[in-house]
């Protein structure tokens, strides 16, 4: 997967997510999407190559950057609890897909339940049973 078809898997990905929204809050090269105001995802190029930024649960970030070298830690970011995942071999559609819904339910599971736009345990539960 090249980096254009990352960035663009990952945003179609988000954008089918209750709630999500883009926005550009530091200019037209960083795209952030948030979900009831938290950032769940952000794209740029850092320097010239598209990655993708995520918010991870610590030991699965750091299980896959142990299994993946295009997955590094979050650039700009907190190092534990953030990834940045860039194109190169082993990155597919299906795992930029897992990567944003499960960055996206981690941040909806900090929300209060009055503003969950969805239930981060049960949302997708038929599809994340079969992984």
């Amino acid at each position: 997967m090249n980096g254009s078809t990352l960035q663009k898997t990952a945003a179609d990905c988000a954008e089918e997510l209750p709630g999500a929204r883009l926005e550009h809050p530091f200019g037209s090269d960083w795209e952030v999407f948030k979900v009831r105001g938290k950032v769940f995802m952000l794209m740029t190029e850092v320097p010239g190559r598209p990655v993708v930024i995520l918010k991870a649960d610590p030991g699965d970030a750091f299980a896959l950057r142990e299994q993946n070298s295009h997955i590094t830690p979050g650039y700009h970011m907190n190092k534990k609890h953030w990834i940045t995942l860039e194109d190169g071999e082993g990155v597919d559609a299906k795992l930029v897909e897992e990567l944003v819904t499960d960055s996206y339910l981690l941040v909806v599971s900090h929300l209060s339940k009055a503003e969950q736009p969805v239930d981060p345990h049960a949302y997708g539960s038929d599809t994340r049973a079969a992984r």
